[in-house]
């Protein structure tokens, strides 16, 4: 299923896409898709719906973020060999763990903020993993069984926040608009080989992001195995697993989003986003 929030910002209503492409609306069966709700039991119940009976949604409505306030939103770096090459970093022998604050969460589709302190913002295209079970210390085994869907992210990065001013790289990655997640959040189910799945990001109609997911030092049921020894992992929790090469930040000379510029990302089975920068 392609689970998403369609509605103004604030005021989204949960929807699924159905198999003729048409959007229903799920607020008769769910309040929202958040921490509460973000369970296999949910996705059971909406399994066994008729989704024929649910009113239709119309699709030029904006699409909101696909989670409302996760719990945790979790980041990797450096995941992949040849964007660690790109940036000059040691391909890490144990995943690289930091947090983005949730206040960074946005729409697929709405605008990122550049700040006039802003000087160096950055994408990255990633593969985001929805957490669906309560999970403490699990084996890579287990992890299947622990997640409940797949979504784009793009890791909006304030480099000079995240590497020339002192300190970890939370205050570079955590900015308001930083975090856009979905359209969807799909399940498993929908994916034959999560492990095997191309991105790829445009800015202003130029290719600047080509990968993956195979390429991962770390692949999806490892992060999820090794994040739940060091924390507990709740539904609704969102984990990010960092981003193949072509980041701004890797080019030479270095190239930099600016006020106006257009975003274009997308993973297969996952959908597609598309925002803009807008000067504040």
């Amino acid at each position: 299923m392609k689970l998403l929030r369609i509605g103004e910002k604030g005021k989204e209503k949960p929807a699924v896409l159905d198999k003729n492409g048409i959007f229903k609306d799920l607020s008769s069966i769910i309040q929202d898709f958040n921490s509460e709700t973000l369970n296999h039991s949910t996705i059971n119940k909406i399994k066994n719906f008729n989704l024929n009976d649910l009113p239709e949604v119309s699709s030029n409505q904006r699409i909101g973020a696909c989670i409302s306030k996760p719990g945790k939103f979790i980041a990797v770096g450096l995941n992949y060999s040849d964007h660690a090459a790109e940036t000059g970093a040691k391909v890490p022998s144990e995943p690289i763990i930091f947090m983005k604050a949730t206040n960074c969460i946005n729409g697929p589709n709405d605008d990122i903020e550049l700040v006039k302190h802003s000087k160096k913002l950055d994408w990255e295209v990633e593969l985001g993993i929805v957490i669906g079970k309560e999970t403490k210390n699990i084996s890579e085994k287990e992890s299947k069984n622990c997640i409940l869907g797949y979504c784009i992210v793009n890791d909006i990065s304030e480099r000079e926040w995240q590497i020339e001013k002192m300190g970890q790289w939370t205050k570079g990655k955590s900015h308001d608009t930083f975090g856009p997640i979905g359209p969807y959040i799909v399940t498993p189910d929908e994916i034959d080989n999560i492990n095997n799945l191309n991105l790829c990001l445009d800015v202003n109609g130029q290719r600047m992001q080509t990968g993956n997911t195979s390429k991962m030092i770390f692949n999806v049921e490892y992060i999820v195995s090794y994040l739940s020894k060091f924390m507990s992992l709740q539904p609704g929790d969102l984990i990010t697993t960092g981003t193949p090469p072509g980041v701004g930040m890797g080019k030479n000379p270095q190239v930099f989003l600016k006020a106006g510029d257009k975003m274009k990302l997308s993973i297969d089975c996952l959908g597609e986003q598309n925002s803009k920068v807008k000067s504040l």
